[in-house]
């Protein structure tokens, strides 16, 4: 359909999402306002084997036939690595910015537009709620490490597990730091991790090991508990960083 645009997605991608969008435009024109590529397409993480794609749909207005329809698009294109999108409407990203600051500037930091006038773009992101959303979220993180630790028993490959979930949920708490204190985030993982260990001289090696958990192959060694503690530490020092900016 030549009204879609997957400027810089790999092509991968945009294989797969290409015949998603097209089936969303043509069947509920009416009801579309804009489509988006978000998530690792976007943030030159892909991986055509393990990566799923993300993707933002915004409504005119909300209707249930649209959810309906979307329902029958789903059984269709689950399988093809498709990720259930998102779906909102210009009015719940008014009413809602106070409420999700770090979701929306990270959804104004990592997108496409696809097809329609693009919104995200000029989101303004209040940093005072910004900061309180943050420092909520690296304390909520700390108490699920010791949770899932204790969960896992002192098991190596369950606690590989953990750190590998973290660290990826971690990822957008690091770009909203990073803006915070001035910086402009970058889109790839490593990249942010680079600049978020610059800005606030967090263990730059132990964050990319964490990161790198999810490509090791084979049970994890003794060395993961180790790594653990020294994730912790580091994840305990950025909370008194958030704490004072």
């Amino acid at each position: 359909m030549k009204d879609l645009i997957f400027e810089g997605i790999p092509a991968e991608a945009a294989k797969k999402l290409g015949p998603f969008f097209e089936a969303i435009v043509g069947g509920c024109p009416e009801r579309v306002h804009s489509l988006y590529v978000t998530g690792s397409a976007v943030a030159l993480d892909f991986t055509e084997k393990t990566s799923d794609v993300n993707s933002l749909i915004i409504l005119n207005d909300m209707h249930f036939d649209f959810f309906r329809f979307l329902v029958s698009l789903g059984k269709k294109f689950r399988s093809g690595g498709i990720s259930s999108p998102l779906v909102m409407t210009p009015a719940y990203i008014e009413e809602s910015l106070d409420v999700f600051p770090m979701e929306f500037l990270e959804l104004k930091l990592v997108h496409k537009t696809a097809y329609g006038a693009d919104i995200l773009k000029d989101i303004v992101i209040d940093r005072g709620l910004l900061r309180l959303q943050c420092e909520r979220e690296i304390k909520s993180r700390l108490l699920g490490l010791w949770q899932g630790y204790l969960s896992s028993l002192g098991e190596a490959d369950a606690i590989s597990s953990l750190l590998s979930r973290s660290i990826k949920g971690c990822i957008p708490l690091f770009r909203s730091i990073i803006f915070l204190m001035g910086g402009t985030p970058p889109l790839r993982k490593l990249d942010v991790l680079d600049s978020f260990c610059g800005s606030t001289k967090a263990d730059k090696d132990v964050l990319v090991k964490a990161l790198m958990l999810r490509e090791r192959r084979g049970k994890a060694g003794d060395e993961v508990l180790s790594l653990f503690e020294r994730y912790y530490a580091n994840l305990d020092t950025v909370s008194g960083i958030v704490n004072a900016l």
